[in-house]
């Protein structure tokens, strides 16, 4: 099978002169140039030679340079990653909120008219497409309301703070420029909003089974007999229990925050690292496509290693075990 790949890769793969094209500005260099040119980046080396160069380079994150922009890979991320970060964090985080909170609602109101209502609107954004959510918010918010701007990251006329961290609302606050930092938010309320209902539906149903089997529970029975409230018993004593699948469902979540994002970026034109890799895609720029997969990659890892902390956090047993 390993040998089978190789030959694929060898039949596939483009010659020397064609990968140093991609960096030539004028496609009039003659082939002798681009020879010479592809020795120099280490494209007429054997391919197990050039992966193994590569792979030494991702792990110093040096992802060569972009064929369009002829500069740094990393810098261009470094430019776009913020913005993205932002819009996603800012949306799971809502997303999370509001599936808690309704999956919490549904499982102690169980086969009532709230029940059923709560399971039909998640069941409809759970399996609706990222773009029909991101373009119905937009049509009626946007251009039919006209309550909030349709596109951008910021009022293009304004301004823009000096970049410190490359957060927009950080460099905002850092910088006391509170008329962009309101833009900014306003900008922001249609893409979050988007993540957050494609995302809260599956978190919804997680929460409502985890917290439907906690409330059958011998000691949330005991807390009714103490007399407690029925706020108290289910968010005090039954929802602490329930989280922890959900904290394992976010960590996996954010993975396809970050994949939706690609797409609500592109339509809202919020130019961050989504923006950018449909961008490269339409430019068959694949030193960036490489380079994002793995920022992708990395961000995801971390995810998962905040939510192993988060157990600790949740369940006690956890940190003693």
């Amino acid at each position: 099978m390993v040998a089978l790949m190789f030959i694929l890769i060898h039949i596939v793969a483009p010659t020397p002169v064609q990968m140093a094209r991609l960096y030539a500005p004028n496609p009039r260099v003659p082939e002798a140039q681009l020879l010479d040119l592809a020795k120099r980046l280490g494209y007429t080396q054997p391919l197990y030679v050039q992966f193994l160069d590569y792979l030494k380079d991702v792990f110093t994150f040096n992802f060569g340079t972009d064929v369009l922009y002829k500069v740094p890979e990393l810098q261009i991320i470094g430019q776009y990653l913020p913005i993205t970060l932002e819009l996603v964090i800012i949306g799971q985080i809502l997303g999370v909120l509001i599936g808690i909170f309704t999956g919490a609602i549904s499982a102690s109101n169980r086969n009532t008219k709230t029940d059923y209502v709560i399971k039909g609107v998640y069941l409809v954004t759970w399996s609706s497409p990222v773009f029909l959510v991101a373009v119905a918010l937009q049509l009626t918010l946007a251009y039919w309301l006209n309550l909030l701007p349709s596109s951008g990251i910021a009022n293009s006329f304004l301004n823009a703070p000096a970049k410190v961290t490359g957060f927009p609302i950080v460099d905002s606050i850092i910088a006391g420029n509170w008329t962009y930092l309101a833009s900014v938010l306003q900008h922001l309320v249609l893409p979050a909003l988007t993540i957050a209902i494609i995302g809260f539906g599956v978190i919804t149903r997680l929460t409502r089974a985890s917290m439907v089997d906690a409330l059958d529970r011998e000691y949330v029975k005991l807390a009714y007999m103490k007399g407690l409230s029925k706020r108290k018993v289910v968010f005090g004593t039954a929802f602490r229990n329930a989280l922890i699948p959900v904290v394992t469902l976010i960590a996996l979540l954010f993975g396809f925050a970050v994949g939706g994002a690609v797409v609500v970026e592109d339509i809202f034109l919020y130019k961050g690292l989504g923006y950018f890799t449909v961008q490269a895609v339409l430019n068959i720029d694949y030193v960036a496509l490489l380079a994002i997969t793995v920022i992708f990659g990395i961000s995801i890892i971390i995810a998962n290693f905040i939510a192993d902390l988060l157990y600790g956090v949740i369940e006690p047993r956890v940190r003693v075990s």
